[in-house]
């Protein structure tokens, strides 16, 4: 269908990016390896300059562990030129249970347990997704395009 204004496009501010990936959970991690690049949806929380999420093992980590840079998306879309996106480029840390890490990390499943209080407990919907991360936004950056006045 074609929309009957033309699109405007704008970049977003910072605190509209931060506004968008509150009210959002999920999102796509992207990430790479020599030449291969892959991108996955994942459910996440973003507090401050932090995005959280979880994952299982396999693949995605193995390469991680080689380059973890990566880039992380969100969108709100509710029609073909009415969509706001979200960029978020930035290190990825694993987060594990007790020692050094264990205050950040049950921070972290306090955030994920905020939208899905059974996150990483005993009935858990995806008991395989064990490893907690956090992704450091050091590049936020964020787009709209409307056909609204």
């Amino acid at each position: 269908m074609t929309p009957s204004k033309s699109p405007t496009f704008r970049e977003l501010g910072r605190e509209e990016c931060v506004a968008l990936l509150a009210r959002r959970h999920v999102g796509r991690i992207a990430f790479s390896y020599h030449d291969h690049v892959d991108i996955e949806p994942i459910h996440y929380v973003n507090e401050d300059d932090w995005v959280y999420g979880r994952t299982g093992e396999g693949t995605k980590l193995r390469t991680l562990a080689h380059n973890r840079w990566v880039a992380f998306e969100t969108d709100e879309v509710s029609a073909m030129f009415d969509w706001r996106s979200v960029v978020i480029k930035g290190a990825l840390y694993i987060l594990e249970p007790g020692g050094p890490q264990g205050e950040m990390y049950d921070h972290a499943v306090e955030l994920l347990r905020s939208f899905n209080p059974d996150a990483l407990g005993p009935n858990d919907p995806v008991p395989d997704r064990t490893v907690v991360f956090r992704i450091h936004a050091d590049q936020v950056t964020g787009r709209q395009a409307t056909t609204r006045d």
